[in-house]
């Protein structure tokens, strides 16, 4: 039973990544991507990584939608982006995604109700079990110069999209300003 659910999770993570992929919207490929990643988590689940589906949905589809919801006010749209976005919200641009949505949430309340049937403690038969102190061992134990250099790498890329957004701002105003001096010269 565990296999095939494997292969259904397999194939919506495959379908919603190739989706994401030919989006020209981004919110409309971030939405499917949000979908890959969540067959992704399923996928850690039957391979008998609970904790690492939880990260990989935490983690992952967590942080993407922050950085987007991120980008999205940096951009500071406004009015015209909602009426675009208005537009493009037709049902044929979310049925695909729902569908898919819908297949992982079926799949993982079968995972869900057989889990236990075998005692508390059931492992899926396609992996052993992770927990969250053996993912923490090897994290900080052999690797934590990895765990540093990689959280170091996120700070530094926050760091520059704060500046790159902040110099778009400041070069925006620095243009109004030039604008409103010069229709003061030229109403004088």
């Amino acid at each position: 039973m565990e296999l095939i659910l494997f292969y259904v999770a397999s194939a919506v993570a495959l379908f919603a990544t190739v989706f994401a992929l030919t989006r020209t919207n981004a919110t409309h490929a971030l939405i499917n991507l949000i979908v890959s990643l969540l067959a992704v988590a399923v996928i850690f689940f039957l391979l008998g990584a609970p904790f690492a589906a939880a990260l990989e949905i935490v983690i992952y589809a967590g942080a993407i939608m922050v950085l987007f919801v991120f980008v999205i006010m940096m951009l500071n749209l406004g009015e015209e982006g909602e009426d675009r976005e208005r537009q493009r919200m037709r049902p044929t641009v979310w049925i695909v995604p729902a569908l898919l949505s819908g297949i992982l949430l079926v799949e993982m309340i079968i995972v869900l109700t057989n889990w236990g049937v075998g005692g508390a403690t059931s492992v899926p038969q396609t992996g052993a079990m992770i927990t969250a102190k053996q993912v923490g061992i090897v994290l900080y134990g052999p690797y934590v110069l990895a765990v540093e250099i990689a959280s170091m790498l996120l700070l530094a890329g926050l760091v520059g999209a704060y500046h790159v957004g902040r110099r778009f701002r400041l070069a925006d105003s620095d243009v109004g300003a030039v604008s409103s001096s010069s229709s003061a010269e030229v109403n004088d």
